[in-house]
């Protein structure tokens, strides 16, 4: 631009220039309605940057979407960048993001599960014959990831309402009776739990107990991790005290590995037990506050959580808000330990390198015991009942109980409480059998983390550390069983499309390689060679177990199943 020195115009007046000024700053603008939307939703809530993903969800609860101006309302009343807060809102699945020109998603959501589960029931059909049927001005038909319930299968979610062994009629019977809220099924109270001795043991430490006692009472019952790393439950005690405090506890309720609904089966029978042993590995370490990441997907968990946690809170069991409730979004990689961290403190779920680890810089930087549900659920009956609960069960040279999800091809799915030696014969054997016309032909044992097996490999203890030398592990003890009717690479291909779409996207490994499977796998003839040098490449190089495990499907099945690829 030129300056114009005419005198008719004076010195120094760009000739470019508008002489209107900007009304206004650059970028979203802050509106007077959303601001007051968001403020009337927070009330006297604490404007913690933390808490942003639970104010996220009352935005979406209230709205059905998450606006931009919404998004731009929130950050102003938190102090936080509009990138801060657009980046962790579109990073969870549970969120609708809506744009300035966007139109918002209709009123109604039915999310359908396609993990390998309901796919062997026939959610795809499911979800084809919804989308045909229903008008999409008025409900939205979205695949959705495991919903912890695949011993239902298929299943889906109708605004919270999830339906097992759906169908298009059940659907539109709940369309048209408005039943899209969750249903909170019977389950033991606080009165009752203490009407047959709860929390007395909890008392009892607390006021004349050993730390070290209860940790070598735990060593001695065998108690591993129960999410599926299989770590020894009592020794992370030690690590966490070893650090100054203040020290927290994490309790990881993201169960979402597809195949594993063990958790929600306890936390909706007898929440307090799960309760009483959190507390007592609280007092162990002196922890400052509990908090419970709880999954989405499990709306009545969070319910039935949010009224005994209260009900703790009136008898004095704990200080009000001393139990923080937190309720994930949609995103399977908050299951690992440090990503559900970030997820607690208000971030995306991107799991940190390590070291440091948690048990020495978790939440906030403080030392941090994460244990997981069942594992906890465990610890209150040792303390309860003494170490032989668990660990007076023998069978195959393994000692212990193992909870097994159990889906797929059998009579009576379900979660089976078993001897910790137990084989797939033995779980099939207690699910009474093989379903009506289905022979024996595969299982996952773990998630599908731990790829598949044949039904020739029958006689290996499912257990922590017996299915390591055949390339594959417990994890979480999600059996899946396969019959004649089902082809493994499907199978397989089914867990590598849910890794793809779970991966968080931080390491190049994981986001690319997940991809990069899917598409080889989706030949007619899979390049096992191309697929193996793929597989080295996830394994040693994702920051995570994720993308680390991801290559188990596509290596047994090059293995096991070599005839179908």
């Amino acid at each position: 631009m030129a300056l114009d020195n005419d005198k008719k115009h004076g010195d120094g007046v760009w000739k470019s220039g508008k002489g209107k000024g900007r009304r206004h700053t650059k970028g979203r603008q802050l509106t007077d309605q959303a601001w007051d939307d968001v403020r009337d939703l927070l009330g006297d809530a604490p404007r913690r940057s933390d808490l942003l993903i639970e104010y996220l969800h009352k935005i979406q609860d209230t709205f059905g979407h998450l606006s931009a101006a919404h998004l731009r309302a929130l950050s102003e009343e938190m102090r936080m960048s509009m990138a801060e807060v657009y980046e962790v809102a579109t990073f969870y699945a549970h969120f609708d993001v809506v744009k300035e020109d966007d139109a918002p998603p209709p009123a109604l959501t039915i999310r359908v599960c396609d993990s390998l589960s309901c796919e062997l029931a026939g959610a795809q059909a499911l979800k084809s014959a919804l989308e045909d049927g229903l008008d999409p001005e008025e409900v939205r038909v979205l695949r959705a990831p495991c919903m912890g319930r695949c011993d239902t299968a298929p299943v889906l979610e109708i605004g919270h309402n999830h339906i097992d062994n759906a169908t298009v009629a059940k659907v539109e019977a709940a369309i048209a009776a408005d039943d899209t809220h969750v249903h909170v099924p019977a389950y033991e109270t606080y009165a009752d739990y203490v009407a047959t001795g709860g929390y007395d043991a909890l008392a009892k430490l607390r006021d004349s107990g050993n730390w070290e006692d209860v940790q070598a009472t735990i060593k001695e019952s065998g108690l591993r991790g129960l999410g599926g790393a299989g770590f020894p439950s009592g020794t992370k005690w030690g690590f966490v005290r070893a650090n100054a405090g203040p020290r927290y506890i994490a309790v990881n309720g993201d169960e979402g590995e597809p195949g594993t609904f063990k958790d929600r089966y306890y936390l909706e029978r007898t929440p307090h037990l799960f309760l009483e042993g959190m507390l007592i590995a609280a007092w162990a370490v002196e922890a400052d506050r509990a908090y419970i990441y709880m999954r989405d997907e499990y709306p009545a968990v969070l319910e039935i959580l949010a009224r005994e946690i209260k009900a703790l809170e009136d008898a004095g069991i704990v200080e009000a808000g001393y139990i923080d409730l937190r309720r994930g979004a949609g995103a399977y990689i908050c299951g690992e330990e440090s990503a559900m961290i970030e997820s607690i403190e208000g971030k995306r779920g991107m799991p940190r390198h390590r070291p440091p680890f948690v048990a020495q810089v978790g939440i906030f930087g403080q030392p941090t015991l994460v244990h997981n549900v069942e594992t906890l659920h465990w610890i209150a009956r040792i303390c309860r009942e003494g170490s032989t609960c668990l660990n007076s069960t023998e069978l195959n040279g393994r000692k212990g109980l193992r909870s097994y999800s159990v889906s797929g091809r059998v009579a009576n799915p379900g979660v089976y409480l078993l001897a910790a030696g137990s084989t797939i014969t033995d779980i099939i054997a207690a699910c009474g059998g093989m379903a009506d016309g289905h022979e024996f032909k595969a299982y996952q044992p773990g998630g599908p983390s731990s790829g598949l097996l044949p039904a020739t490999m029958n006689d290996i203890p499912l257990d922590f550390d017996t299915l390591q030398p055949h390339g594959t592990f417990i994890g979480s003890a999600a059996v899946v069983v396969l019959s004649q009717n089902d082809r493994a690479r499907d199978a397989a291909l089914n867990m590598l499309r849910f890794f793809e779409d779970e991966s968080c996207g931080q390491c190049t490994p994981c986001r690319v390689g997940c991809g990069k499977a899917v598409q080889l796998m989706q030949e007619d003839t899979w390049d096992q060679g191309l697929l193996t040098e793929l597989c080295t490449a996830m394994s040693d190089a994702s920051i995570c177990g994720l993308g680390q495990a991801a290559p188990n499907p596509i290596k047994l099945t090059m293995q096991h199943f070599a005839d179908e690829i």
